[in-house]
């Protein structure tokens, strides 16, 4: 659902974007190079609970083998780069310029992180999100490699459990990641998990930067 009696413009500051996240809606645009934007509030809402994860062992295996070297924080224009690059079978994106150079202000404040897969020394897979007080508003994901986005993904859950986090917002439910555990939240529901997780100071850090699959693993199968 668009807010429709919102205005479609680019003259938007990184505090109006915080804004809008803590008020349960976020922005999108028609195309790459839409200069515009628009905010969306959907009647439903993906969320990943963070006890609820669901990893096959084939994954599982992979994320031990340490098959990926996950970095943090490296790359995060160029994560957001590849997920708003046309792929097969979505030659468009969401992303435009102006997100972009939002996201890269939150980044600047320490409130946007991304989670990156290499693999010999390239990028092959990666997301990226805003966090804001016990929430974590995933954005998009993107990879050239098999398992290389939910790698990151199992590293980010992990991160977000440690780090005390109540809220991963994934904006909506896709098949790919109703299979790993995403649901549906109704709109009053998501807004009352928010408001509680907004109220919590959670610290993306307090996992080891550097911790590998086999801890990211075991910090999951904890809370589950």
């Amino acid at each position: 659902m668009r807010l429709s009696d919102r205005p479609r413009t680019e003259a938007f500051t990184a505090d109006e974007l915080i804004e809008c996240y803590r008020q349960g809606v976020f922005p999108m645009a028609d195309g790459r190079h839409d200069r515009r934007l628009f905010l969306v509030d959907p009647a439903t809402r993906g969320v990943f609970p963070l006890d609820g994860l669901r990893i096959s062992r084939r994954l599982a295996r992979t994320v031990r083998s340490d098959r990926f070297e996950i970095r943090l924080d490296t790359a995060f224009e160029a994560v957001i780069e590849a997920c708003a690059a046309p792929r097969p079978g979505r030659m468009e994106t969401w992303i435009n310029r102006p997100i972009q150079r939002l996201c890269g202000a939150l980044f600047e404040r320490g409130l946007a992180h991304s989670v990156e897969a290499w693999r010999d020394q390239r990028m092959v897979g990666g997301l990226y999100g805003i966090a804001i007080g016990g929430a974590f508003f995933g954005e998009s994901m993107f990879q050239t490699e098999r398992d290389a986005s939910k790698t990151a993904l199992i590293h980010l859950a992990a991160r977000l459990r440690v780090g005390g986090y109540h809220l991963l917002d994934t904006q909506f439910v896709t098949d790919h990641l109703q299979r790993l555990g995403a649901v549906e939240l109704s709109r009053a529901q998501y807004r009352a998990r928010l408001v509680e997780a907004l109220d919590v100071a959670a610290d993306f850090w307090r996992l080891p930067r550097y911790a590998g699959g086999a801890a990211a693993l075991q910090a999951i199968s904890q809370a589950s």
